[in-house]
């Protein structure tokens, strides 16, 4: 297995530890143990993209694992807010519904030998949504920071409709070339 499998693999072994310090009752210092796990998941993301591009080691597993453990991290950071009442349950929903139907359009593509690519709407969901996370966990008691927290959950659901409609459009090919 090389280095960025490795890293992928170690960024699924980190969101139970993540979920277990949103969740726990282990005194103040827990979120900021939380974050550490987020922060480093999603800083794994970055690097074994980069390294394996850069060194020309992508595998299939990472093509299958990477966007896994992508969606399982943000999927769970999503469901920890609805249980600390920091997102209500409709937005996950959205968030997490958006997430099943590109993965579902990436299958069929893939099972017509098409490789769809992420357009920048859907790399400004990802960057948004990674910000809104590190905010709602860092829940510092400030009304400006509850404001850039909000802000954010509704920049990140906007970004993610608008990023959905995107990929699907521009890719529209996928559905109609399948006999849809």
């Amino acid at each position: 297995m090389n280095l960025p499998n490795k890293l992928t693999c170690l960024r699924v072994c980190m969101i139970p530890f993540f979920v277990v310090f949103m969740l726990g009752n282990f005194g103040p210092w827990q979120k900021w143990a939380a974050l550490a796990f987020f922060v480093t998941a999603a800083l794994t993301d970055a690097l074994d993209g980069h390294i394996a591009r850069s060194r020309k080691l992508i595998t299939n597993f990472g093509k299958f694992m990477d966007p896994v453990a992508d969606k399982l991290l943000v999927c769970s950071a999503l469901i920890c807010f609805v249980q600390t009442g920091a997102m209500p349950a409709w937005i996950v929903i959205i968030i997490v519904a958006r997430e099943f139907i590109v993965s579902g359009f990436r299958l069929v593509a893939s099972d017509q030998g098409i490789v769809l690519a992420a357009g920048i709407w859907g790399k400004l969901k990802t960057v948004c949504q990674m910000v809104m996370t590190v905010v709602l966990i860092m829940d510092i008691d400030m009304e400006a920071f509850r404001i850039l927290g909000q802000i954010l959950i509704y920049a990140a659901l906007i970004l993610t409709v608008i990023s959905m409609v995107d990929y699907i459009w521009n890719n529209r090919q996928v559905l109609t070339n399948g006999g849809m």
